[in-house]
């Protein structure tokens, strides 16, 4: 039977609430001695992703205990397997390139595709051929299994952005919307938007790159870091604020005083639902990937390098299958609000299906990866330039 969507936290809401009600924190060293032979699993994730019943099966079925720790943000997840992580935490999750940084890292291992049988039931577009970053280049060993999947598109009021403007990045730089508009206030997606853009007027999008690889939104040439920065002193002005969660952007937006902003689709959903209930009277759309380019991710399940134990291997390999399995998968699109890697529409309503966008896989192709700025130092002193101007 179709269950029907949930608004979901944001990840930051969920990691309070779990820390307040004192759950799913890293185990204490000073277990009791009949804890102390339960197999205890311990990830670095993602706190929406930490969901009770699919933990409480698995504890189950493995005989095992799940313990978590949470981050919001690549670089931080990063910087923390980085400074000792390895020995505290046998699996983590990252998005977009990072796990290729988390490899050439030592971070993490490859993952044993024949333990997660599951991973085959993937949508097309995220199975190997299609989607390699979860894919070594030079070993040709899977780095880590797809979860789920998005954009960093824009949302918009289609009561107020004109038609011809409906598939442009131009629309967040456009003087005719000005007073209207908002982005997210951290600053490397701000920065890669407006880089696809710059390099995009500048004709050095398509062109030879210094780096002789494609086009990468974060691994912009110093021109293209320049003409970025004046397209975000320029939006400045244009801009209501920048907002900081989700219901700061959903109330800009019903009342109407935001018409366009860039999203990860929270926002699409809980607007969407309200059209439906009647609770406003425009239509929103989201644009999932610019004519100019866009920026996506999918999310995966990686591996630590510092879990050596066999047996702990093959629990981190079952935890992963055990996750990506379809009732799983169902509750990740239920409770957390998150688009899964795996087709689940017929356990969905067609209006929650549409609603995840699960019928837009495919354009998932073409859009820019998370990935780590090429010279963080660069970016942030152009981000202080524009905070400054």
């Amino acid at each position: 039977m179709s269950k029907k969507l949930a608004f979901a936290p944001t990840r930051r809401d969920v990691m309070r609430t779990a820390l307040a009600a004192g759950a799913l924190s890293v185990s204490s060293p000073f277990v009791r001695r009949a804890e102390a032979a339960t197999p205890t699993l311990r990830m670095l994730i993602w706190g929406a992703y930490l969901i009770q019943e699919t933990i409480d099966e698995f504890e189950s079925q493995f005989g095992a205990k799940v313990a978590a720790q949470f981050f919001d943000g690549n670089s931080e997840a990063f910087n923390k397997m980085r400074s000792g992580g390895t020995s505290d935490f046998d699996l983590v999750m990252a998005d977009g390139f990072w796990p290729r940084l988390y490899l050439k890292s030592n971070l993490i291992q490859p993952v044993d595709m024949s333990k997660v049988p599951n991973a085959d039931l993937s949508f097309d577009t995220f199975q190997p051929d299609n989607y390699d970053l979860l894919t070594d280049k030079a070993s040709g060993d899977r780095i880590g299994v797809q979860n789920c999947w998005g954009s960093y598109g824009i949302t918009m009021n289609l009561s107020h952005i004109e038609e011809a403007d409906r598939d442009t990045l131009n629309i967040m730089f456009d003087e005719k919307y000005g007073g209207h508009l908002t982005t997210g206030a951290r600053f490397e997606e701000n920065i890669a938007l407006a880089g696809i853009l710059a390099a995009t007027q500048l004709g050095t999008k398509d062109g030879p790159r210094p780096d002789g690889q494609a086009f990468n939104p974060y691994q912009l040439t110093d021109e293209e870091l320049e003409a970025a920065k004046q397209l975000l002193i320029k939006q400045k002005r244009l801009l209501v604020t920048r907002y900081q969660d989700y219901d700061q952007l959903e109330g800009l937006m019903r009342p109407g005083v935001v018409w366009a902003s860039p999203e990860f689709s929270e926002t699409y959903r809980r607007l969407t639902r309200a059209r439906w209930a009647g609770e406003i009277d425009f239509d929103v759309a989201h644009m999932l990937q610019p004519k100019e380019g866009g920026l996506g991710w999918v999310d995966s399940w990686q591996i630590s390098s510092g879990t050596t134990d066999p047996a702990m291997i093959d629990l981190a390999h079952s935890w992963i299958n055990h996750f990506v399995g379809k009732a799983s998968m169902e509750r990740v699109a239920i409770d957390a609000g998150t688009a899964p890697c795996y087709d689940i529409r017929d356990m969905l309503t067609k209006e929650d299906a549409e609603l995840l966008m699960l019928g837009r896989t495919d354009e998932l192709k073409g859009l820019h990866m998370f990935d780590q700025p090429s010279s963080p130092e660069k970016w942030e002193r152009v981000w202080n330039e524009v905070e400054a101007a």
